[in-house]
């Protein structure tokens, strides 16, 4: 499956009072080599295997898989570099579905918004709580991020 994704920093907390549900998530990667990502993620109390291979512009191919809850658990034993913790606020704006992504733990203060889309080329609109694009800087990835070598006072000004 393609996956095509736009992403943005967040610049206020309005999306909290847009959103109709938020979910708890932890994610860590076992391979984050940048042609392919595997990456263990366990939302709530159902957890995920990912696979994403390389990005091109903001498309990329996605596979993901439920796996057993004590699986997921065993596998963060293995984890390269951090386990990313965040809160996924879900917003509806202008007739389209955006995933806010809260970060905690050592990204506490980085919130971005992500938007999947059909096409590189669908239009929409901004929410008011975005800011600027970020989607084709590698440092926003959350690959890169679970390195645990970002500077996040650069992330987040």
């Amino acid at each position: 499956m393609k996956e095509i994704e736009r992403k943005f920093r967040v610049d206020s907390a309005d999306y909290k009072s847009m959103a109709v549900s938020e979910s708890h998530i932890a994610q860590w990667y076992l391979s984050s080599d940048k042609e392919r990502t595997v990456r263990v993620r366990i939302r709530d109390d159902k957890a995920y295997l990912t696979i994403k291979g390389l990005t091109q512009g903001v498309s990329r191919d996605e596979f993901e898989y439920e796996i057993p809850l004590s699986d997921a658990q065993s596998m963060k034993e293995m984890a390269e570099g951090i386990v990313i913790e965040k809160t996924r606020w879900i917003v509806y704006f202008a007739g389209k579905r955006w995933e806010v992504d809260e970060f905690h733990g050592e990204l506490q203060g980085l919130t971005v918004a992500e938007i999947e889309l059909r096409s590189e080329t669908e239009e929409f609109q901004l929410p008011p709580f975005v800011g600027i694009e970020v989607s084709a800087d590698p440092r926003y990835y959350n690959s890169v991020l679970a390195s645990g070598e970002i500077d996040l006072a650069i992330l987040v000004r």
